[in-house]
């Protein structure tokens, strides 16, 4: 059941590039995934987000339960969520998002050097897909 909810994840996290487009976007590489014991029903997820120079994702919104927490591993990242200012977070730095969160910019603030950053879901276990991108 694990496995399934992983597989399902990582379908959920992906996000249909045109080929034209790809080295464009981010990547992201499930890294964990595990039912929290103490918290029935709820799971943590982790994916690592990897952005080429010059990089985004595009404007998204989260499983409805899910609360993320975001680490910058390399580079920087510009971020915008709700209707707070864009901020760019370096290396070492942190920042979150709260269920029902719009994430308005995700992207590598430099367009010479990759970003990248760990992302944590605390999660309802069967709330899927984790990320829904803004219709277009």
């Amino acid at each position: 059941m694990r496995t399934d909810f992983l597989w399902l994840a990582l379908a959920a996290l992906a996000v249909a590039v045109p080929p034209g487009l790809a080295q464009n976007a981010e990547q992201v590489k499930p890294v964990f995934q595990h039912a929290l014991p103490n918290a029935e029903g709820k799971s943590m997820v982790a994916v690592v987000v990897t952005y080429p120079p010059g990089a985004k994702s595009p404007a998204h919104h989260h499983a409805g339960s899910a609360f993320i927490y975001a680490y910058v591993l390399s580079g920087a990242i510009r971020s915008q969520v709700d209707d707070q200012p864009a901020k760019v977070f370096r290396a070492g730095e942190s920042f979150y998002e709260p269920p029902g969160a719009h994430h308005r910019i995700s992207e590598n603030a430099s367009d010479k050097a990759p970003a990248s950053l760990l992302a944590v879901f605390v999660v309802d276990s069967k709330d899927t897909p984790l990320t829904i991108p803004d219709p277009k």
